[in-house]
């Protein structure tokens, strides 16, 4: 299969990664694999230079940085390490489907909350309640004879 510096990733209509913000390399995993995983690199580190992409939006890149959290180095790179199965393949498709859900969950805009006010009703019945509950301490607090 092509190695993902061979084509671009395409996000959601319309938005697509280019091939060249992409780059992977491919690391020993640790977990199952038993002798095998000593010395074949199976795990894939893929890295989107986040810092460097014109297709995605300023906004759309502040939600994903937000969203990658420690998944984002210092360079501005988003860094996915997929070692969940036992084949590159596996792994390399797998990295690959993360970072889409990643960039997709990004382009989707936040609703803006609006401030809202306590009713006169809801007031009211705070109110009583404190005054209830205040009525049962005072109660408690008898003389202690």
């Amino acid at each position: 299969m092509a190695s993902v510096a061979d084509m671009d990733l395409e996000v959601a209509p319309g938005v697509t990664i280019p091939a060249a913000d992409l780059s992977e390399s491919f690391v020993r995993a640790s977990g199952p694999g038993g002798q095998n995983v000593n010395k074949v690199a199976t795990a894939v580190q893929l890295r989107f230079q986040l810092s460097e992409n014109l297709t995605l939006a300023e906004d759309v890149k502040q939600r994903l940085a937000r969203l990658a959290g420690s998944r984002l180095t210092l360079a501005g790179e988003i860094l996915i390490q997929a070692d969940r199965f036992r084949t590159q393949e596996r792994n390399r498709l797998d990295a690959l489907e993360r970072l889409t859900a990643l960039v997709r969950k990004a382009l989707e805009r936040p609703k803006p909350r609006k401030a809202t006010r306590p009713t006169k009703a809801s007031k009211e019945r705070r109110l009583a309640a404190k005054k209830q509950r205040g009525a049962i301490k005072r109660m408690r607090s008898g003389s202690d004879d």
